[in-house]
């Protein structure tokens, strides 16, 4: 993310540094329109479509008291709804900038190189506390960690409760607002690749899980990464704070390592071994059951080459860490050696300073007398 520089001259109306400069205000105006529709009759129905989750389907338990509880699918109108939080995620955005992230900038001075860092690290450290929790959350209320068979048993898992319906829509919406947040935020040329690799990966991976009925899957997997992703960004927020401070990478590194395999641990037990006993085989979409090989082979492909890819990321990470410490500390061992030889060569200067005036003819002079 690059420096926004504020200047006191106002940019023409609707140029690109007066959009750029006042994003947040047009994108809450939008949403306002949408919030402003709930409140008449006419377009009310055409704005509900945005705000609030869609395809409610209500089910009644039995037992001594029948009580009715509410479940969602997923379908084409969850668009509507993933835009409008899309909006949010842009708003929430600048606010956290503005109001967190610039004014410690400010107070630490950090130059062009960390601050772009600080602002991305500020950001994500953010979303992924506020995504693990909430994805916990939902974990432990739907039992899914007591009881790892439930993420293949009964599939296709169509109908899901409301918070995760809700989690995944404000998921998909946050990395879709990813991509205009490239052009806000004046993102470098050469950064730009880089960031639209993993904002790709994360949208491929969340919507496949929401789409193919995989969201018990998927859910548990996004908690996994997104700790693991937590503890490097918080980690490196206190490096930027205090260069000594390089424990949390070490810790990150080696859960690094054990995310990834755990990824694929629970990915190859799920869909390929749970679902190929599954009792629903077959492909209804009309249904939902995407249980055919080439599915399940699909999904298995692209979990193991994100993970090599992940990887083949951090050993080269970690190389260049180990290249530049190692290059810092042969700096530090050939500046040692010089210091010592310029206190030698004043003090020698000194001591010549000394005896070439002990040997002037005037000290000679009052030798002889």
């Amino acid at each position: 993310m690059g420096i926004r520089k504020k200047s006191n001259k106002n940019p023409p109306v609707m140029s690109h540094e007066f959009v750029i400069q006042n994003h947040a205000d047009i994108v809450s105006c939008v949403a306002m329109v949408f919030l402003l529709g709930l409140m008449f009759e006419v377009t009310s129905k055409f704005a509900v479509l945005f705000i609030t989750v869609q395809y409610n389907v209500t089910i009644s338990t039995n037992g001594p008291e029948e009580t009715a509880v509410n479940h969602f699918h997923h379908g084409i109108k969850d668009l509507a709804t993933i835009f409008f939080y899309m909006l949010v995620a842009i708003i929430m955005h600048a606010i956290i900038q503005e109001y967190v992230l610039d004014k410690i900038n400010r107070k630490k001075h950090f130059s062009k190189t960390k601050h772009s860092k600080f602002n991305e690290s500020g950001q994500l450290s953010t979303f992924y506390l506020f995504s693990f929790g909430w994805g916990v959350s939902i974990l432990v209320s739907e039992n899914f960690l007591s009881s790892p068979v439930s993420l293949w048993e009964g599939y296709p898992h169509t109908l899901m409760p409301f918070q995760m319906k809700f989690y995944y829509i404000c998921q998909i919406g946050y990395w879709l607002h990813a991509l205009p947040e490239l052009y806000f935020q004046k993102t470098k040329k050469e950064d730009i690749p880089r960031q639209l690799v993993y904002i790709f990966l994360y949208l491929v991976h969340i919507a496949g899980a929401y789409i193919l009925n995989l969201n018990r899957l998927g859910l548990v997997l996004l908690v996994l990464h997104y700790f693991v992703e937590l503890l490097f960004h918080v980690s490196r927020l206190i490096y930027f704070s205090n260069e000594n401070r390089q424990m949390g990478f070490t810790v990150w590194a080696v859960l690094f390592v054990l995310g990834r395999l755990l990824t694929l641990s629970l990915s190859v037990l799920t869909v390929g071994f749970g679902l190929v006993n599954a009792e629903n085989q077959g492909f209804d979409l009309a249904v939902g059951n995407f249980n055919i090989l080439f599915v399940r082979v699909t999904v298995l492909a692209a979990v193991c080459l994100t993970q090599a890819f992940m990887m083949w990321k951090f050993i080269n990470f970690q190389l260049r860490r180990w290249r530049e410490s190692a290059q810092t500390q042969t700096l530090k061992k050939k500046q040692v050696p010089s210091k010592s030889k310029s206190k030698k060569d004043k003090a020698n200067g000194v001591n010549g300073v000394n005896s070439h005036a002990a040997d002037s003819p005037r000290t000679r002079k009052e030798k002889s007398s």
